[in-house]
């Protein structure tokens, strides 16, 4: 019998003692573990076995013969959609939403728990808080009835551009101002919500940092720039690599809600053209292939990010 090679065993070894470590902890907390089975299930019933519903982006899929008996037809919906009269509209109107929302949007809460946690009135702050909270809780279809009417030819906004010396002007009609409207009116929607985070974070900061920086000479202004953002900068890294997996997939509920066809050049994504395709068209298929298309182009972005992350700071998901 041949001896075992002292690498392998000692390869082996740590694997036996924690599997060996994950079934003492299971038998010690028992109804935790009981407590995590349904997200546990959610996520394997809703998020998991969907998932071999993606094979009909290679088949000819119908409804009648099933997705068993559905014939192949290989690569031929993404030949279609990569050469068809859509894709660089979709594809160039989705890249921009979503560089605007990165740009603009992504550092709107930063800033704003920044400059709360500069103020010392607490019923000032809590306010603050509270009135930025609040459209985060209201929904969607009422935030795009807001957002339709403040934009009217007789909204508000009208109003104010008429009072400066403007012209009224159907703002959602125009092209143009489409994204402007979509990325700011998101950015006034969340930036109370993506505040929290930012503030949990901002907790954590020993506060023997401030008192070094204030016997160094720091005032306010130096010790945010050498204390609190640095404190914050992993939280944000990691945010910032998950935000960047999510570039290319702008959900197609709000766009739908505000876009009309006259603003299809501008407004029309890859979320809403699968949607049209998919649900409207009956082209499910096709639809599919779009939407796996979109799904791998974000995993890669995913994979990219974190490791751009990790060579440059050493901070990353994994």
């Amino acid at each position: 019998m041949s001896a075992m090679n002292p690498e392998t065993t000692t390869a082996v070894i740590p694997k036996k003692r924690a599997r060996i470590g994950l079934l003492v902890d299971i038998r010690k907390n028992k109804l935790l573990y009981v407590m995590l089975l349904p997200v546990l299930l959610f996520y394997v019933i809703f998020h998991y076995a969907p998932m071999y519903g993606a094979v009909i982006a290679f088949k000819d899929f119908s409804p009648r013969l099933g997705i068993g008996d559905s014939p192949w037809i290989g690569f031929e919906h993404f030949k279609t959609f990569f050469t068809g009269a859509y894709f660089w509209r979709t594809i160039k109107n989705t890249l921009l939403i979503s560089f605007y929302e990165l740009l603009f949007g992504f550092p709107a809460p930063i800033v704003l728990a920044l400059l709360l946690n500069e103020v010392r009135h607490t019923l000032f702050k809590r306010t603050v808080q509270t009135v930025t909270y609040l459209p985060h809780f209201i929904s969607l279809v009422v935030i795009c009835g807001i957002v339709k009417d403040f934009t009217s030819a007789d909204g508000v906004i009208n109003d104010i551009l008429v009072y400066m010396g403007g012209e009224r002007l159907s703002l959602l009609l125009e092209p143009d101002m489409f994204r402007s409207i979509y990325v700011s009116s998101g950015i006034w929607q969340h930036i109370g919500w993506g505040t929290i985070i930012f503030l949990a974070a901002l907790t954590g900061i020993d506060p023997e940092q401030y008192e070094a920086a204030r016997m160094d000479g720091a005032g306010r202004w130096k010790q945010m720039l050498h204390v609190t953002i640095p404190g914050l900068m992993p939280t944000i890294v990691i945010l910032l690599i998950l935000s960047i997996g999510r570039l290319m997939n702008v959900g197609f509920e709000k766009i739908i809600l505000l876009y009309n066809p006259g603003t299809y050049e501008t407004a029309d994504v890859i979320s809403s053209y699968v949607y049209r395709v998919g649900l409207q068209d009956f082209n499910y298929s096709f639809s599919s292939a779009v939407g796996l298309f979109n799904s791998a182009i974000n995993f890669m972005l995913v994979i990219f990010s974190n490791w751009l992350s990790r060579k440059l700071n050493n901070t990353s998901l994994w």
